[in-house]
């Protein structure tokens, strides 16, 4: 039976995260381990993979439907539907008050709304996984600072250490220098 994998993240899940590696989420397992073995933690971005027909009609859809493009040229359809019907036309196909154009809104609204949520749907899981890569790569990233914190910290304290020996060699050394000095009787 081989051993968890996780275990071995234990120390640094304790020391970095505050808790036990079988407490870690996925994220924070492979996070810890990117950190361990300091590599990179990037992949690409959510929504790059290749989309279907019906994911790509929607966005194109969507894009379309939430246009200025798509407002202008709806308002100038509407305009001229109304006008051929009120004044051009001596029979309209469409008296008012446009029962036939009322209809085809009524289908084209049942349509582009469905098609338009399936865009924003496929949209909110591409946020979702982009959002929980960030949080990876901003949770390692704090790791590492935490960890050249404390290379910092060791640097410091040990070249506090080395000036403290320095400074009691140089103390002996005059400590020695004073009494030879009042040997000698320099010191009257």
């Amino acid at each position: 039976m081989s051993p968890d994998p996780r275990a071995e993240l234990d120390p640094a899940a304790r020391r970095w995260l505050g808790k036990d590696a079988e407490a870690l989420t996925e994220a924070e397992a492979r996070v810890l381990k990117h950190a361990r073995r300091r590599s990179v933690l990037i992949r690409r971005p959510a929504g790059d993979e290749q989309k279907t027909f019906g994911e790509s009609l929607a966005d194109q859809v969507a894009s379309f439907g939430g246009s200025w493009t798509f407002i202008i040229s709806f308002c100038v359809f509407l305009l001229l539907w109304a006008g051929a019907n009120l004044w051009l036309l001596s029979q309209p196909f469409d008296p008012y008050p446009f029962i036939f154009l009322n209809l085809m809104l009524s289908m084209l609204a049942a349509l582009q709304a469905p098609v338009i949520m399936m865009s924003q749907n496929r949209q909110a899981i591409k946020d979702r996984e982009n959002a929980a890569r960030d949080y990876e790569v901003n949770l390692k990233a704090e790791i590492e600072i935490m960890g050249l914190h404390e290379k910092l910290d060791r640097l410091r304290d040990e070249h506090i250490m080395t000036l403290i020996a320095k400074q009691q060699e140089q103390i002996d050394l005059l400590t020695r220098l004073v009494r030879r000095n009042d040997e000698l009787g320099g010191g009257r």
